[in-house]
């Protein structure tokens, strides 16, 4: 699905922007009038309704199926925004899996995978967009990370690996871009009401629920509300910088 835009409109690009937070971060950004690439990389099992929902809001979008750890499928869907666009404002590297399990259980493929989406998935975006952001010397980039990449947690090696890599990454991409007016941070969620949080026991919802002083989950859209803030004119001293949305868990 895809409209046509209007000079004003900012073009974003959303990395697993069909569910979760990345749905969140999506419906933020069309719901300011944008328009939002929603990238995903299996099939969107709800596309209709999908459709439905954001065809309601303020701005325009359109759905783009590319993996992001195939260089060559980023860039390719990269190319073909400029062509048809003109530019690229902002990119938000929300695409991300889990697969947990301790350390002397874990597969080298599980490993990999997570890596491979999590972190170098950020590079290959990031790197497909620099040239045309440092040739327009404006931008915003946006990685989502994790809690887990802060503090680490037991039976996430690869995951909290993934994450703490996304965190240094945007910091040292902060300082190579600023120069050419591009704002790069991180944005760490907590525990966040997702499919994933959602399926697990009322014994374990109520293990964490108890270390975190707001005493609630997040809600996807307090992720995307930072997003969208980090994107905004009001944020453009802030680069290099990591803001997390946990409800005060640490």
């Amino acid at each position: 699905m895809d409209y046509d835009i209007v000079p004003s409109q900012r073009i974003v690009l959303v990395t697993g922007g069909s569910k979760g937070i990345g749905k969140a971060i999506s419906r933020v950004f069309i719901s300011e009038g944008d328009h939002v690439i929603v990238n995903h990389c299996n099939p969107v099992k709800n596309t209709e309704e999908l459709i439905e929902e954001f065809s309601s809001l303020k701005g325009s979008f359109s759905i783009e199926r590319a993996d992001v750890t195939d260089y060559e499928q980023i860039k390719q869907m990269v190319d073909n925004i400029i062509k048809k666009h003109g530019k690229i404002d902002v990119l938000i590297n929300n695409a991300g899996i889990i697969k947990d399990g301790y350390i002397m259980l874990m597969s080298a493929k599980d490993w990999n995978d997570v890596i491979n989406v999590n972190l170098t998935g950020v590079f290959h975006c990031t790197k497909a967009v620099s040239e045309h952001m440092i040739g327009q010397k404006s931008g915003s980039i946006i990685n989502i990370a994790s809690l887990s990449g802060i503090t680490g947690l037991p039976g996430q090696t690869n995951y909290s690996a993934s994450k703490g890599g996304v965190i240094a990454f945007t910091m040292a991409l902060s300082k190579e871009f600023a120069p050419f007016g591009i704002n790069v941070n991180t944005v760490a969620p907590g525990i966040i009401e997702t499919d994933i949080v959602n399926s697990l026991s009322e014994k374990k919802r109520n293990i964490y629920l108890e270390h975190i002083p707001l005493k609630r989950f997040g809600k996807p859209e307090e992720v995307a509300s930072v997003v969208r803030f980090l994107a905004s004119p009001e944020a453009s001293y802030i680069t290099g910088e990591v803001i997390c949305v946990t409800g005060g868990l640490h």
